[in-house]
């Protein structure tokens, strides 16, 4: 996948120790048609992680969606993900790209600071990731970035932008100059994940100068 293809709903799985409960979560988001799934589980030993990673890869090709690992380079290519996503602490991004290569996705976390995301860039990024844009209570520390930061960086950068962190159907409207949103609690913690699925998409309006969703 090219990057400037890259738009729409960003699902990122929950910390599920249940595989089959999650494969059973996670094809509720792809039948309803997300963009992207990043697999992240923070409270797994790395077998349980391989195991689960190794079950995504083979679920979201039969719906076509890209498989992005969280902060793990080794496991995406273990798994022959489409890409793996690096947070300031997670690894350098040039040398990520270079085991990557060409074709496989790599995203960038640059919090609340465009700097960051002008070296993810030029590291060889295919997206940058900016939030958390409204309280978040997966990470309920994280630092907060202006939503006027999105628009900036929408116009400044080359590649796709995602928004993250406490995104619902509440607030998603506010999110027009991001290309891809990225979400885990208003679609995994919802009683209907495929209802929620479709309800955020919805509610979401990008601008005329962010690529079009999925």
């Amino acid at each position: 996948m090219q990057p400037a293809s890259l738009s729409g709903l960003y699902a990122i799985t929950p910390d599920q120790p249940d595989t089959a409960r999650l494969l059973q979560q996670v094809e509720s988001v792809l039948a309803a048609g997300v963009a992207v799934l990043q697999y992240r589980n923070k409270l797994a030993e790395p077998a349980l992680q391989r195991q689960q990673a190794a079950a995504l890869r083979q679920l979201t090709r039969r719906y076509a969606v890209p498989l992005i690992i969280n902060d793990d380079l080794e496991l995406a290519l273990a798994v022959d993900a489409d890409g793996v996503h690096l947070g300031a602490d997670d690894g350098d991004l040039a040398a990520a790209r270079h085991r990557l290569g060409p074709q496989r996705l790599l995203g960038a976390s640059c919090y609340n600071q465009l700097a960051l995301a002008d070296s993810a860039v030029a590291a060889g990024a295919s997206y940058v990731a900016f939030g958390a844009v409204f309280p978040s209570s997966t990470k309920p520390a994280a630092v907060r970035a202006p939503l006027s930061l999105l628009a900036e960086a929408r116009a400044r950068l080359a590649v796709p932008v995602c928004a993250i962190g406490g995104i619902s159907t509440a607030n998603v409207h506010e999110l027009t100059a991001a290309d891809l949103i990225a979400v885990i609690g208003a679609l995994f913690d919802a009683p209907d994940i495929a209802t929620a699925t479709h309800q955020l998409k919805a509610a979401w309006r990008p601008s005329a100068s962010s690529l079009t969703p999925a």
